[in-house]
């Protein structure tokens, strides 16, 4: 493996979440010997690993993974599906088994220990590089699942490390558990301009956030059951911890994803920070002005109505013949999300949808219509982490744990994180009840009709659940990965992601020719026609990218084997 090891660059203080990232030192003063002298210093170079795993809405017209940032799932009903991989790369890249964050943390740990400091802000600063260290590890092993373990400083001949064969997956993961629970113990509690900087409810967000990834991978890939049942205990343990400290709390919905400044909000644990012609992103235009990538009506159905039922149970359900009669009685989440009072279509609207349905969740009505508002000017404050999703990261580790040996979820379980958020202000959905091993509402016990039939009623609505308070934040991809339910996002198996709203041709005279509708003059609109064009799921292997070739290759001239993903 060849690491593209280079020198220890001094260019962390780009463009990041605070001010203070745009304050750059005279470059020509400072080297590896003279920079580390300081507490400043070192809080400086923490900067470097911001925008990497911090991203937000991005930067001018490229946004992270919210919204239509990645659409291999079911959310989305695009015209030209993104399609699976299908060929082994020839050649690692800069975003692809690329092992430089991991150096620049070890690098990072190592000096942090030289730096005259007090041990406390030795302990805290090196906390926060095991947390980097362990943020990527994350990364690269969701990417490849098994990958070769560092956690020191690599010179450029030391042959028998640098091309040491890939650690297990589970030896890696433990080692990532090991550096947060590290940063968990030892990270500040407040490190100052909270919000923005790394502090211990970062840590054990993203704690939280890992290990139920790994824990229901280890679940349903491995089928290691104790595997499974550590790292969801990890993950229950920080989402707890942060929910019993009682720093956070929820407001309005929308607020926490359109508001020009975040400070304050009481949800966010986490935001990138904007400023007009300093920093800023297009996705308020992207909510506005732009043609949209449509939410599928797969998307759509998952929303519960008033009840707390699903559309196919609940009385209140009016169909999806009109905007009006979809939008009645539904979650509010919904209203939150979606434009609830008129359809975009290609033709009609500028800012049409592949799917008719159309997003305002990120939109700020205050700019909308101003020069700050349009292109990539916006300057509307991204979320990071918010206490919503530790909440939903609680809820799915405690349901889950009752399936590997752990404790069994309880009402209390769900009172102190789903029921929470269906309390939020604006919101207000009856609570989700355990009765027994079914799901419940108003103490009646319900099964969906569309549920999967090998996912748990209570599993079933835990996911849902958190499929609509994430809607378009990243998570969905993720999810269908861990989970083992890539087939979700094959558009001919599963036809309703390739459909959106229902319509009558008769009733858009300007409706473009282009839009096909699936009984030709009315039904629903097909944004994805072509046959080239559906995504097939036939293939496990796809759960993990393959080793690119090159490295196979530079392996097998230093007399060692780099093994392949299986099916590549």
């Amino acid at each position: 493996m060849k690491l593209r090891i280079k020198a220890l660059a001094l260019s962390f203080l780009a463009l990041s979440a605070c001010d203070e990232f745009l304050e750059k030192p005279p470059l020509d003063s400072l080297t590896d010997e003279t920079y580390w002298t300081s507490e400043s210093n070192v809080r400086s170079f923490s900067w470097g690993f911001y925008t990497a795993y911090f991203s937000g809405y991005g930067s001018g017209y490229t946004w992270g993974k919210f919204f239509s940032g990645e659409t291999l799932n079911d959310d989305f009903a695009p015209a030209s599906p993104t399609q699976f991989r299908r060929t082994v790369p020839t050649a690692a890249s800069s975003s692809y088994w690329n092992f430089t964050y991991v150096r620049k943390a070890n690098i990072y740990l190592n000096r942090i220990q030289t730096v005259p400091m007090e041990e406390e802000a030795i302990l805290h600063w090196s906390g926060v590089a095991r947390f980097f260290r362990a943020l990527e590890y994350h990364d690269l092993v969701k990417q490849f699942g098994e990958v070769p373990w560092y956690d020191e400083e690599l010179s450029e001949t030391d042959e028998e490390t640098l091309y040491k064969p890939r650690d297990s997956r589970e030896y890696v993961m433990d080692r990532v558990l090991e550096d947060f629970e590290f940063a968990m113990e030892n990270v500040r509690i407040d490190d100052g301009n909270d919000g923005q900087t790394v502090n211990r409810a970062v840590v054990l967000a993203f704690m939280s956030r890992i290990f139920l990834y790994e824990g229901t991978w280890q679940k349903y890939h491995n089928d290691n059951t104790e595997k499974a049942k550590e790292y969801l205990e990890a993950s229950k343990t920080a989402a707890m911890e942060l929910i019993n400290s009682g720093a956070y709390s929820l407001g309005n919905y929308r607020e926490v994803f359109n508001s020009l400044n975040l400070t304050g909000n009481p949800e966010v644990i986490l935001f990138r920070h904007y400023e007009p012609g300093i920093l800023t992103h297009a996705l308020n235009s992207y909510n506005n002005m732009e043609p949209q990538t449509g939410v599928s009506k797969d998307a759509i159905e998952s929303y519960l109505l008033a009840d707390g039922l699903p559309i196919g149970l609940s009385p209140l359900y009016q169909g999806d013949q009109g905007i009006d009669k979809v939008m009645a009685n539904r979650d509010p989440r919904i209203y939150e999300t979606l434009v609830t009072d008129e359809l975009r279509l290609n033709g009609i609207a500028s800012n049409y949808s592949t799917t008719g349905y159309s997003t305002h969740k990120f939109l700020n009505e205050v700019i909308k219509d101003e020069p700050e508002g349009s292109s990539n000017l916006n300057y509307t404050d991204s979320p990071v982490l918010r206490y919503g999703e530790v909440l939903m990261n609680y809820a799915e580790a405690a349901a889950e744990l009752g399936t590997v040996g752990g404790a069994s979820l309880t009402q209390s379980d769900l009172d102190m994180s789903i029921n929470v958020l269906r309390d939020r202000p604006g919101v207000m959905l009856p609570h989700l009840e355990v009765l027994g091993d079914d799901a419940a509402v108003n103490g009646v016990a319900y099964d969906d009709p569309a549920r999967d039939p090998g996912i748990p009623s209570l599993i079933w609505e835990i996911r849902r659940e958190r499929r609509i308070e994430l809607m378009m934040e990243g998570f969905r991809t993720d999810d269908l990965m861990r989970w083992e339910k890539l087939e979700y996002t094959d558009t001919q198996e599963n036809s309703d992601i390739n459909r959106g709203a229902w319509i009558r041709r008769v009733d858009y005279p300007e409706l473009q020719s282009s839009v096909t509708l699936t009984d030709g003059e009315e039904g629903y609109i097909i944004p994805a026609t072509a046959a080239v064009s559906q995504r097939l799921f036939e293939d496990p292997k796809v759960y993990l990218d393959p080793v690119p070739l090159d490295q196979i290759t530079l392996y097998n001239q230093h007399g060692v084997t780099l093994t392949q993903n299986p099916g590549w």
